[in-house]
């Protein structure tokens, strides 16, 4: 099976969470730096992207960790 993107979400008011896109393990973080840098790892690990989003439920960053093509033209 593999691997979905990250997500780095707004939780309320259990700060921040990182999860897999479809559910699977959400891990929650007293601040956006931490899930952040929780999600980057977790991100590389797994060579997927990481989608950091804002208070209001936008796509604020992506940053991707996969097996992206180096001879891309343009």
């Amino acid at each position: 099976m593999a691997t979905k993107d990250i997500h780095v979400v707004p939780a309320g008011d259990d700060g921040w969470a990182v999860q897999a896109v479809g559910g699977g393990q959400r891990t929650l973080f007293p601040t956006r730096e931490e899930a952040i840098a929780a999600g980057t790892e977790r991100a590389k690990q797994d060579k997927v992207e990481l989608l950091i989003h804002g208070r209001d439920g936008q796509i604020r960053e992506r940053n991707s960790f996969g097996h992206d093509p180096r001879n891309i033209k343009g």
